[in-house]
């Protein structure tokens, strides 16, 4: 190691060196510099990732591309409004309704009689016996507690039976109540749902779909039903339970006859959820007479109400508007060459007012003319260009070129637009109910999908992620320049270190020889007698 003093001579051998080392500096301070600018640059990637993914997900696709956003049709109910509910969709075509329901939809169901004790779901099945029996489970000696130890229950339903991978029953004496009603609810092949009554201890299994094809079956053994046996110990007999099918839902809506094995559906576009009978004979076979079916009906009609549809449009123009300007600020921010990132020993020297100022504009222009960024902003300003006409019908309107693309609404013209066509504001900007054509919504969020998928190779965001706080991925093109400026930088280190170990070595050696000569001009003026 070189012991780095200040020699004999009287040099400062530090400050030498360190001016020596300054000149050999100025690559890694480039180096570092150029580092800087890319990481700075990817980050406003990364910001700029995160407002193309909220615009597009959270405004397109989740706000405004949903078929309520545009909904322009409201349904005013009148007459028996308790016995059905009735919810307009975007496609109601207005025409009145009068709807009588004779019978509801129900679901297969098995349900036990229950232990006739209160029994918490957190209790195991041993517990439950135990209570059920009379029995205080905390009072229970071990010995008393083998009793109900040890046992097994077996079950199936719709032919699912419930056992592990060796064909042994899930359900044991050390189950709880609570593990017995999620493990059935977790076996999708079984079609069922279970609940349980605290209070009566009951288990209630129904089909997880409604009317006459809906099955909640048991098995027929016996001992395929042990469990639910369990938990039927108030029936006269355990082995017996209550069982009933599913039935289809009958309505009559104008008096054409409906019938649906499900409670919820759509008559001309309106949603209707049956909710009770409306006449006191039920039935599928109940006909509409005079004195029957239509004596108590609920009355329809739709009405046709642009706010919503208004409130959506203006906030997509206002959302678009916002990008649109983000991005034409991004791409024509003035680029300050002259303002490099500053190094630890520039800053040392400034203060920090001058250090924010001069960073700011070091910062400035990093996305000036980015190619990825002007081409979202092309690709969405022709896909307005492309609708332009129909959009111009509905009082949305451009600005001057100097605007980007601006967006300006006649709302007056809008109101009327929707009012007069609201089915043409839902094909132009959702699309039709066709598969085959999209809505304006939909092409800007696939422009801006390719858009969030292009920052990504060259930054290595995360385009299914608006967090700016989310992790760079290093096998972006970015990502390996990054690695690469790290590996020179290392270089560059090592051998800037060599260089002033080299440096030290020779002013020591230095400093060694002229401490020699001066020792041996001494001795020899002293042997001259000259000391």
């Amino acid at each position: 190691m070189v012991t780095r003093i200040n020699g004999f001579s009287g040099m400062d051998i530090d400050s030498m060196v360190k001016s020596m080392m300054t000149a050999k500096r100025v690559p890694l301070d480039k180096l570092n510099q150029d580092k800087q600018l890319l990481e700075w640059k990817r980050e406003s990637y990364r910001e700029m990732n995160s407002k193309l993914y909220d615009f597009r997900t959270n405004k397109l696709t989740s706000k405004y591309g949903v078929s309520s956003a545009m909904n322009m049709q409201t349904a005013v109910t009148s007459g028996n409004t308790t016995a059905v509910q009735a919810d307009a969709s975007a496609t109601a075509n207005g025409i009145d309704m009068a709807v009588s329901v004779t019978q509801l939809a129900t679901k297969a169901k098995v349900e036990t009689a229950g232990g006739g004790k209160m029994v918490p779901a957190s209790r195991t099945l041993a517990e439950m016996q135990m209570i059920i029996d009379g029995k205080d489970p905390s009072k229970l000696t071990e010995d008393e507690k083998k009793a109900y130890a040890d046992k097994t229950y077996n079950f199936s339903i719709n032919g699912v039976s419930f056992t592990d991978s060796n064909k042994k029953t899930l359900f044991t004496s050390d189950t709880s109540i609570a593990t017995v009603v999620a493990t059935i609810n977790s076996k999708t092949d079984a079609k069922v749902t279970a609940k349980y009554d605290e209070l009566t201890g009951k288990l209630i299994i129904n089909s997880k779909s409604s009317g006459k094809n809906s099955e909640a079956k048991l098995g027929e053994d016996a001992k395929d039903s042990e469990l639910l046996s369990l938990f039927n110990q108030k029936a006269a007999d355990k082995s017996v339970f209550n069982t009933a099918d599913g039935v289809n839902a009958f309505a009559y809506v104008n008096g054409v006859k409906i019938e649906k094995d499900t409670n919820t559906f759509s008559v001309n576009g309106v949603t209707l959820t049956l909710l009770k009978e409306t006449t006191s004979t039920v039935g599928e076979n109940v006909k509409p007479t005079d004195s029957g079916v239509l004596d108590n009906p609920l009355f329809i009609t739709t009405t046709t109400d642009p706010t919503k549809a208004i409130e959506t449009i203006k906030g997509f123009v206002e959302d678009y508007n916002a990008l649109i300007l983000t991005l034409s600020k991004r791409i024509g921010e003035a680029k300050y060459r002259d303002f490099a990132p500053l190094t630890d020993e520039q800053k040392a020297e400034m203060k920090d007012s001058d250090i924010e100022a001069w960073t700011e504009k070091a910062m400035s222009g990093l996305l000036k003319n980015d190619d990825i960024l002007k081409s979202t902003l092309s690709s969405m300003r022709t896909l307005i260009t492309e609708k332009l006409g129909s959009l111009s019908a509905m009082g949305i309107t451009t600005g001057s070129y100097s605007e980007n693309g601006k967006l300006y609404i006649d709302e007056a013209k809008l109101k009327q637009a929707l009012t007069d066509n609201p089915q043409g504001a839902i094909d132009l900007l959702q699309g039709p109910q066709s598969a085959a054509t999209t809505g304006l919504f939909d092409k800007l969020a696939d422009t801006i999908s390719k858009s969030l998928s292009s920052i990504a190779d060259r930054a290595g965001t995360n385009r299914f992620s608006g967090e700016l706080t989310s992790s760079f991925k290093e096998e972006s093109v970015m990502g390996k320049q990054l690695k690469e400026y790290n590996k020179r930088i290392s270089t560059m280190l090592d051998y800037l270190e060599n260089a002033e170990t080299r440096y030290y070595n020779q002013f020591s050696a230095m400093e060694t020889a002229m401490n020699k000569l001066n020792s041996q001009s001494a001795n020899l003026l002293s042997s001259f007698g000259m000391s």
